[in-house]
């Protein structure tokens, strides 16, 4: 496959993500950031974002697994990543964590 027919596919994908509400529009505003002096900004800030989400997911699975649950912590964790979730455009992520508070919010574990 040439660059061409690659940069295409990535083109369709990224327009499917957007359609399909894995990604919003900021996912589009990082990419007009990305110019020739930083040619490489929207993988180094997903690339951080996927670190920060792995870090952030594995706090939360802890902080769950206390007994008792400190919901307030279980929370702020969650908000630190619907708020990186917004930064990078992944919608569905930021949904779901929106859908998290509300449970941190009723103490609601099952949920």
């Amino acid at each position: 496959m040439d660059v061409l027919q690659l940069q295409r596919k990535l083109r369709e994908h990224q327009a499917a993500m957007l359609r399909e509400g894995f990604l919003d529009d900021q996912f589009s505003q990082l990419q007009k950031l990305q110019d020739e002096s930083s040619p490489d900004f929207v993988i180094e800030v997903v690339k951080m974002f996927f670190d920060d989400s792995e870090k952030l997911l594995n706090n939360m699975t802890r902080a769950l697994g206390q007994v008792p649950v400190d919901f307030k912590q279980v929370d702020a964790h969650v908000h630190q990543y619907k708020g990186s979730s917004a930064s990078v455009g992944a919608a569905r992520v930021k949904n779901v964590c929106a859908t998290f508070r509300n449970f941190c919010e009723t103490q609601n574990l099952e949920g």
